[in-house]
This record gives C-alpha cells, structure tokens and sequence, in this order.
C-alpha cells in the first residue's frame, strides 16, 4: 500500500509529465522529456547533494516548485518588470495550492499539506528561523546556473546578466555556495560568473 508521500510524489510528476515541451536527456537517449519533468529530477538531485536528510514536505515542496508552470506563460502578464514580478508571484501561489491539493488527496493532514504549499511560495526566505526555505532557495538558484544558465546568458547583455548572477548568489547560503562552484562550466557562461564574483 503506498504512503501518502509516494502517492503525492506520483501525483506531482503525473502533472509535470503533462508539459509539452520536450528536452533532450543528457544522456543522448532519444526520447524527448517533459521539460518540466527534466526540472523536478534536476531539482530532486541537487537537494540529494544539497541536504540528503530532508523532511517529507520539503521534498515534496522541492519536487513541486514548477507544478503546471506551463499553463501560464510569461507573455500572460505585461512584458515588464512589474509584469515579470506579477507573473512569478502568480505562479507561487497557483503551483502551493496545486500542491497542497495533492498532498490533501494523497493523505496528508491539513498541517503537513500547509507546510508544502507555504514552502513552494518561500515563506519566511529571508528569516533566519527556517533553513528549509534556504535549502529550497539554494537548490533552485542551483538548477538555474547548471541548467538554465547557458540558454538564458545567450539572451541578454553583459550588464545584466552579471547584475543577475550577484543577486542569484546573494540569494544562497553557505552549502549553496559550495555546491555552485563545483558546476562545470566553460567559454562565455564561466568567463560571466567570473565577473560577478568579482565584483
């Protein structure tokens, strides 16, 4: 009989496996991954790294960080700073409710299924009293500069992605720090992370 955790898990990556758009796995297989999918795995391993203890809600918050992010685009919302601002703040409210129903569905109580959902908004990121929001934070900034990072860079002038990547790092703590120097990186990506760390 499964657990509530691995009937939320399963829940959880049956929604990512929806998202249409397809990545390509590292591994040259050449079955194309539901991006969204590809990103909860990704997310899942660098919390492994991270902090392999995790409680059930954190990893479950991790694993739902971009749950049906697809179903609103970024060109919903004014193509601003305000409007980028209104569209994240959309999302993290929208993906903690989805996930605090599958955690409800699942079998969770309603304390454990709040503690998800307020985890997936980043309660409490910039207090020092809840270290699985930081954990969470650092895994995601993790995921962007290992995954995201040479796709998004490619994008964008000099100025800005080194404004960026300063407040991506000032956004981790110790053990992210840590685990961001390990990533490999080469050319034009590891010349700009240079530059901010500098800085």
């Amino acid at each position: 009989m499964s657990t509530p955790y691995e009937k939320a898990l399963a829940a959880i990556d049956a929604a990512h496996a929806l998202d249409p758009k397809k990545v390509t796995p590292a591994d040259g297989g050449s079955e194309g991954v539901p991006y969204e999918l590809h990103y909860a795995n990704k997310m899942t391993a660098y919390l492994d790294k991270h902090t392999p203890a995790t409680s059930e809600p954190l990893r479950l918050a991790v694993r739902a960080q971009h749950l049906r992010r697809w179903e609103v685009p970024r060109d919903s919302y004014p193509m601003t700073k305000l409007g980028y601002h209104s569209w994240r703040n959309a999302l993290k409210k929208r993906q903690a409710e989805i996930a605090k129903n599958i955690c409800a569905e699942a079998g969770y109580g309603e304390a454990d299924a709040e503690r998800v959902a307020a985890l997936v908004r980043k309660e409490g990121l910039n207090r020092s009293d809840d270290a699985e929001v930081q954990v969470l934070e650092d895994v995601a900034c993790l995921v962007f500069l290992d995954d995201q990072f040479e796709e998004f860079e490619s994008h964008y002038d000099e100025e800005k992605i080194i404004t960026i990547l300063r407040k991506t790092w000032g956004k981790m703590g110790e053990r992210g720090h840590e685990l961001a120097l390990q990533i490999p990186m080469a050319g034009r990506p590891l010349e700009l992370v240079k530059k901010a760390l500098e800085g």
